[in-house]
């Protein structure tokens, strides 16, 4: 198969390069990158192939047990990419990084958000499991800095001190959220990415991203459900 795919070339290393010291870069970026490392070394650059770039590199990966993937951003619905370990489940690679008692606050923190009504966490909700964690308590001023180092580490992101799970660690942990969380974690019935911050129709649960709920209703006067044609009843 590999022998199949296209040659990686030293534009494809590059791209691949700045995408790991990054984690994870906005489309815009990702295209402008694109196009920088074709001309730096004069591989053939075309303005829609960014993709079919993607996928070179990707076969080049496989063996590696790693993977560029593509995911939206739940606030705006902008694409973003993100190198993805496949090899081991997202939460033991975290344990590389964090200490025992930091792991269980995070997935305490991920319940908490999975199980909300609209993918948020306070930081007042958070900050109370601090003192309950079974591995090893933690005071609030500690678990206060441990949320600060979630969002450096782009696996939380903050607004006005509601956490919610970053683009990052969405397109990292879907399959992981879904498998764990089968009863609660449902898909956007638009895009078909997991929906963490969505609105939910009231009559058949179906769940949209909010820039899904956007698009898709932009031009209906009267938004109805796609799935079973009730009225929509959000904003």
């Amino acid at each position: 198969e590999i022998a199949m795919a296209a040659q990686m070339t030293d534009a494809h290393r590059r791209f691949l390069q700045v995408l790991m010291s990054h984690g994870i870069m906005e489309g815009s970026v990702a295209r402008k990158l694109y196009r920088r490392c074709c001309e730096i070394h004069k591989v053939y650059y075309a303005h829609d192939k960014l993709d079919d770039f993607i996928t070179t590199i990707n076969s080049h990966l496989q063996p590696l047990f790693m993977q560029v993937r593509k995911g939206l951003s739940e606030s705006d619905g902008r694409a973003h990419y993100a190198l993805v370990n496949l090899a081991e489940t997202e939460i033991t690679r975290m344990a590389s990084d964090y200490a025992e008692n930091e792991l269980e606050l995070f997935r305490k923190t991920m319940d908490l958000i999975i199980f909300s009504e609209n993918g948020f966490a306070s930081s007042t909700d958070i900050l109370n499991l601090a003192d309950q964690l079974q591995s090893k308590k933690m005071k609030k001023k500690e678990a206060e800095q441990l949320l600060k180092v979630f969002v450096e580490d782009k696996w939380l992101s903050e607004r006005d001190g509601e956490y919610t799970l970053h683009t990052r660690c969405i397109i990292e942990m879907e399959q992981y959220i879904l498998s764990n969380y089968q009863d609660v974690a449902k898909k956007c019935n638009i895009c078909h990415s997991l929906a963490i911050q969505s609105q939910m129709c009231e009559s058949c649960g179906i769940a949209m991203h909010l820039p899904c709920v956007r698009k898709y209703f932009r031009a209906q006067a009267e938004p109805r459900c796609p799935q079973c044609n009730d009225c929509w009843p959000f904003d």
